[in-house]
């Protein structure tokens, strides 16, 4: 089975750098310092017209825990809208409960919300109190795939644990390992884990083009330097690529 990798992007230069880079699916999001939101309209129309990738839609309307309340709910749901109307191929979806499960009830109402579209749940997974209960819920709520490192920092810390969820999966829905992937741990992942899909920022520091810089003055953390951000890079998303193409 060909290998397949999804990257996470959070401007249009991403986006076309990685669909460059040859990747299969973006992850749009906006915010990555906050673990990524929800995307502008304008971001998600512009990224759709990016020739050759899967445009799939992160639905989160702030950082922080995955409990939501039902005006942030209805927030969602009108967001999974927004992306349909923009022309996402699909969605990224999660909500948990104060105890650690999945909240099937706000779950299943952007299922039925994204019907048509492929369905990603997303790292909320990560915080289950029990992964092997929360996987069977993902699965009943008919979601199509599952980002997940394991319950781990990265990917590769998790990886026991995701072959784990991959045999439970049996093939019942995808099993998507991401966090710290790079070119350098991105084959090794697949093949401890049997997964045929991976999810990765590939991002590199970019410079401003601001000849002029007014130092000290902080747009976003105390010390963050406005003049210097992520971007994904062409380049390592096709050695991530060429590392996973070499798997036999």
């Amino acid at each position: 089975m060909e290998s397949v990798i999804e990257v996470c992007a959070a401007s249009l230069a991403s986006v076309k750098a990685a669909a460059q880079g040859g990747a299969a699916r973006i992850e749009l999001c906006s915010a990555l310092s906050e673990g990524g939101v929800t995307p502008s309209a304008g971001l998600i129309s512009m990224a759709r017209k990016v020739e050759g990738v899967k445009l799939h839609v992160l639905i989160r309307p702030r950082g922080g825990d995955f409990v939501y309340d039902a005006a942030e709910t209805e927030c969602m749901m009108a967001d999974i809208r927004m992306a349909a109307e923009c022309g996402a191929d699909g969605v990224v979806i999660g909500a948990l409960r104060c105890d650690g499960s999945v909240d099937e009830d706000v779950c299943r109402a952007m299922v039925d919300a994204a019907k048509g579209m492929s369905i990603t749940f997303h790292r909320a997974f990560d915080l289950c109190r029990e992964q092997a209960e929360a996987l069977e819920r993902v699965i009943a709520l008919g979601c199509h795939r599952l980002l997940t490192s394991g319950g781990a920092a990265s990917a590769f810390e998790g990886s026991q644990r995701i072959a784990e969820l991959n045999r439970q999966a049996a093939g019942r829905i995808v099993i998507m390992p991401g966090a710290g992937v790079t070119a350098a741990n991105a084959a090794e992942i697949l093949r401890l884990t049997g997964c045929h899909e991976i999810h990765a920022s590939a991002r590199e520091k970019a410079d401003s083009v601001m000849a002029y810089r007014h130092h000290g003055v902080a747009m976003g953390a105390a010390g963050s330097d406005e003049f210097v951000r992520l971007e994904t890079s062409q380049r390592a998303v096709a050695e991530i690529l060429d590392a996973i193409n070499r798997l036999p």
